[in-house]
C-alpha cells in the first residue's frame, strides 16, 4: 500500500522586530504558495539591533510562545537576525515546534557565491556584536576572508519607508567602506531589512559585487522540513491560502508600507495582544 505523505494545514508562524521579515515572508510565499503565514511585526518596540540581547531574547520568546499558544503555528520562522543571534538555539530547546533562523542559511549562501574568497557581512550592532555570523561562517570550514560591519541607521531608514534618499545613500557610503577597502566580492545583506535598500548598497559597493539575501535560503530550509515531513505540508486548494498579519506598532502603517514592501497579500493588519 502507498504510504502518502503527511499533510499539516496549521500555518508557519513568522516574526521580525518590523517590515524586514516581509523579505522571507515574500520569499516562503513564492516558494510555497499553499502555506498559511502568521507574521508580527514587532514594530512597537523596533529596532532589534541596539537593544541589549537579553532583551531581544525576551522579545523572541513572548512572540514565539504567543504563535504556537494562540496561532498553532506548525514551525517558526526567526525572520530577524538580530532576534536568531540572541535567541535562536533557546527557541529550538524550548519550542515544541521546528524553530528556523536566518543566520545559518544566509552563511551557507556567503560561501557558495564567492568567487575569490574575501566575503563580508553587514548588520545590525546586535548581530554584528554576538559573533553569530563569525561562528556560522567558521563551522561551514571553507577557506574564506571574512569583514564584518554594523550598519546602524538602516532598519529605521527601512521602517520609515525611506529607501532611496540621499541621506540613505551617504549613509552607506560611510558604513560600507571598510568592505570596500577589503575588496570583498560577496556581501551577505545580514539583516532582513536590508534587502529593501540593495539598491542603494549596490551603487556602493558596485557592479562586481554580489550581494546575498538569506531570505531565499530560509525558504529552501523550512521546505527541506516539509519535504522531509519533520512537519507535514499544506495540502493546497483552489484558493490561495489567508496570510495573517500582525503588527505591534501602528497597524494603519503597517498595512501602508507592508503592502508597499510585500504585495497584494499583505490584505490588512490587526494588532497583537501587547500592543
Amino acid at each position: 500500500m502507498e504510504v502518502l505523505p503527511t499533510t499539516d494545514e496549521r500555518p508557519i508562524g513568522m516574526f521580525d522586530s518590523g517590515f524586514g521579515g516581509l523579505t522571507v515572508a515574500r520569499a516562503v510565499i513564492d516558494l510555497l504558495p499553499d502555506e498559511r503565514l502568521v507574521y508580527v511585526g514587532d514594530t512597537g518596540r523596533y529596532p532589534y539591533g541596539p537593544r541589549p540581547l537579553e532583551e531581544v531574547r525576551h522579545f523572541a520568546h513572548q512572540i514565539t510562545d504567543h504563535l504556537v499558544a494562540d496561532h498553532d503555528v506548525k514551525l517558526v520562522v526567526v525572520a530577524c537576525n538580530t532576534a536568531s543571534a540572541a535567541a535562536l538555539e533557546d527557541l529550538q530547546a524550548a519550542t515544541p515546534v521546528p524553530v528556523v533562523g536566518v543566520i545559518e542559511p544566509g552563511a551557507r549562501s556567503l560561501v557558495a557565491a564567492t568567487r575569490s574568497g574575501r566575503v563580508g557581512v553587514i548588520g545590525t550592532v546586535g548581530t554584528m556584536s554576538s559573533g553569530a555570523y563569525q561562528r556560522a561562517v567558521e563551522a561551514l570550514e571553507v577557506p574564506v576572508e571574512l569583514t564584518c560591519a554594523a550598519c546602524p541607521g538602516f532598519v529605521e531608514f527601512v521602517e520609515k519607508g525611506e529607501l532611496a534618499s540621499d541621506q540613505v545613500h551617504v549613509l552607506a557610503e560611510r558604513l560600507l567602506a571598510p568592505l570596500q577597502e577589503a575588496k570583498v566580492d560577496t556581501l551577505l545583506l545580514g539583516c532582513t531589512h536590508y534587502p529593501f535598500l540593495a539598491r542603494t548598497i549596490g551603487d556602493v559597493m558596485g557592479r562586481d559585487v554580489v550581494l546575498v539575501s538569506s531570505a531565499d535560503e530560509t525558504a529552501f530550509e523550512v521546505r527541506r522540513l516539509l519535504d522531509s515531513e519533520v512537519v507535514g505540508a499544506a495540502a493546497g486548494g483552489d484558493r490561495p491560502p489567508r496570510h495573517r498579519w500582525l503588527s505591534s506598532g501602528d497597524v494603519d502603517w503597517f498595512d501602508e508600507l507592508g503592502r508597499r514592501l510585500l504585495g497584494p497579500e499583505l490584505a490588512q493588519a490587526e494588532p497583537v495582544p501587547w500592543a
